[in-house]
């Protein structure tokens, strides 16, 4: 029989069918079905003409199943258990979960905000698996629908219309430079900033256009780098003076690792929102539910912390020095 055929049948009459084998009595399957007695029987009359066979006969006040009501009954077992499964509320355990997650997401989140949340993950999923993708722009909404991702943490710069976002919190930028830098033990001012070449390190393209809104009507810069990874600025920073704009809390964690003098911005800047997207398509998923309430509280606590730790007032546009 073809799948239309089937949907053209009422597939009702099995779980009707079920009952009456499982109460043997026209007036009680009636009641567990909060039917009438003559609309049950009259569904035992469909019953009987869809399968062709008389299904029960009666016996004093009982109905007696026939051998055919009695081999569908039990053929019927399986697949209404399955669906009574389908049809029930998930209960979503994370302890039993081995889902791969797939994260697209920028150098400065997987440093400074990713690892935070990951051990509270592990502790409460010890078998789920991450992969973490680089960040595309550009294509981040091509990421999240046809890349099957099921996550991007970032500043979109780009339209996410029919996309589902949560904020993270307010990230602020800041400058490293190397302790042998001109710069390293004085304040630097806008002409020392726009006068020493630079390196970028990609939070979002989005965090560049920022700046140079800010310097709109200045001299631009010089930059000599712009790249994905935090360590080919590093390469470089005791050779040249150069000045490496990234995140806040991604300058004082690297500062104190590689023995670097961090520099505030010395011009007006408003902090950004960083964000999680993801799809519509995951949005009701048990899992990914869990997963982005994780990353929601662990992170958004994480960047409101470092935010009153390095005096970054999420209400001010000036970096602390």
């Amino acid at each position: 029989m073809k799948v239309e055929e089937i949907y053209r049948r009422d597939l009702n009459l099995l779980v009707a069918l079920q009952v009456l084998v499982e109460e043997r009595s026209v007036s009680r399957a009636a009641e567990r079905l909060s039917l009438s007695q003559s609309a049950m029987s009259r569904v035992l009359g469909r019953l009987r003409s869809l399968l062709s066979d008389p299904l029960f006969t009666r016996q004093g006040q009982h109905l007696v199943p026939t051998e055919k009501a009695l081999s569908i009954n039990k053929a019927l077992d399986e697949p209404i258990g399955s669906l009574r499964q389908l049809l029930s509320p998930i209960e979503f355990d994370p302890k039993s979960c081995d889902q791969t997650f797939t994260i697209v997401t920028t150098d400065y989140a997987m440093q400074t905000i990713l690892p935070f949340a990951l051990p509270r993950i592990y502790q409460e999923a010890p078998n789920v698996a991450f992969e973490f993708l680089p960040l595309q722009d550009e294509h981040l909404k091509e990421q999240l629908t046809y890349g099957r991702a099921d996550l991007a943490i970032c500043r979109p710069i780009y339209s996410i219309d029919s996309l589902q976002y949560g904020e993270l919190g307010r990230v602020g930028v800041s400058c490293l430079v190397s302790k042998q830098h001109p710069l390293a033990n004085k304040q630097m001012c806008l002409e020392d900033y726009l006068h020493f070449p630079h390196a970028m390190i990609a939070i979002s393209d989005g965090v560049k256009s920022l700046i140079e809104q800010a310097l709109e009507g200045h001299p631009k810069r010089r930059m000599v780098l712009r790249a994905y990874h935090l360590e080919a600025a590093l390469a470089i920073v005791d050779t040249m003076p150069l000045i490496i704009t990234v995140p806040a809390d991604l300058a004082y964690l690297v500062s104190e690792r590689y023995d670097l003098t961090v520099k505030p911005l010395p011009f007006h800047f408003t902090p950004f929102d960083y964000s999680m997207i993801w799809h519509p398509r995951c949005d009701h998923s048990p899992a990914q539910e869990w997963l982005r309430s994780i990353v929601k509280e662990e992170c958004s606590k994480l960047i409101a912390k470092r935010v009153i730790d390095m005096g970054l007032d999420a209400d001010t546009t000036v970096l602390p020095k």
